[in-house]
């Protein structure tokens, strides 16, 4: 019986394209990632690492690097982004998202698909974005969402931020869901933030999914469960 070779092109430099499971960190998906293929190369070391964060409350495509492919990490950083986002509306908390409770609740019997159809005009194009201070963002050298957390009284400088599509693809109150391609950099929840302020209904993420990387997409992404299958 003939045993056949081992495939070394990740351990060369490769990328892999992996379907993020909610609730896994970025960091999660390249510690899984690191350890199948030290097993699999017999190896103590190897080079891996992510080509953009995911939040756990986000599922979706990640893109990972091994090898000598680690060093084109930040031009996988720079490309659009595409996301499907579902905003739940009426509501606010104060992470923008699920991580923390509702804490204002606001009437929605005033939003047509016509009036969101016209805030979003507003949202395409280049505009300023303060992130969210649940976010990974440094003040001061600590992480802002560490201070938010505290309950410390934070603001964070605005950021130059690009949306060049932002389209519905579903609308039935309060659930609004939406396909956003954006620029490195981006922030959903602060989009959701200021969506609902000016729909004056207030508005969360209740839901994210990234899709797209440049031309890197989620239907040809594996999950890590089947990356460790392959690589068993």
């Amino acid at each position: 019986m003939t045993i056949p070779e081992k495939d070394t092109s990740l351990l060369a430099g490769g990328i892999i394209l992996i379907n993020k499971p909610l609730g896994w960190t970025s960091f999660d998906a390249v510690n899984k990632i690191r350890s199948v293929l030290r097993k699999y190369y017999g190896i103590r070391k190897i080079k891996v690492g992510h080509a953009g964060t995911l939040d756990p409350l986000a599922s979706g495509l990640v893109i990972i690097c091994t090898g000598r492919m680690t060093k084109e990490i930040s031009g996988f950083q720079m490309l659009e982004k595409e996301y499907v986002a579902e905003f739940m509306l009426g509501k606010t908390t104060p992470s923008y998202d699920l991580e923390t409770e509702v804490d204002g609740e606001y009437g929605t019997a005033h939003i047509t698909r016509e009036l969101v159809e016209r805030a979003l005009v507003k949202f395409r194009g280049e505009f300023d974005q303060v992130p969210p201070l649940f976010s990974a963002k440094f003040i001061d050298g600590k992480r802002a969402y560490k201070r938010a957390r505290r309950g410390d009284d934070i603001e964070l400088p605005a950021s130059r931020v690009s949306i060049r599509a932002l389209e519905i693809e579903h609308f039935d109150l309060p659930v609004l869901r939406l396909r956003i391609s954006c620029s490195k950099g981006t922030y959903i929840r602060s989009l959701a933030r200021d969506l609902g302020r000016e729909l004056g209904s207030g508005a969360y993420l209740s839901s994210l999914e990234r899709t797209r990387i440049g031309d890197y997409r989620l239907e040809d992404a594996i999950s890590p469960e089947q990356f460790q299958n392959k690589y068993a």
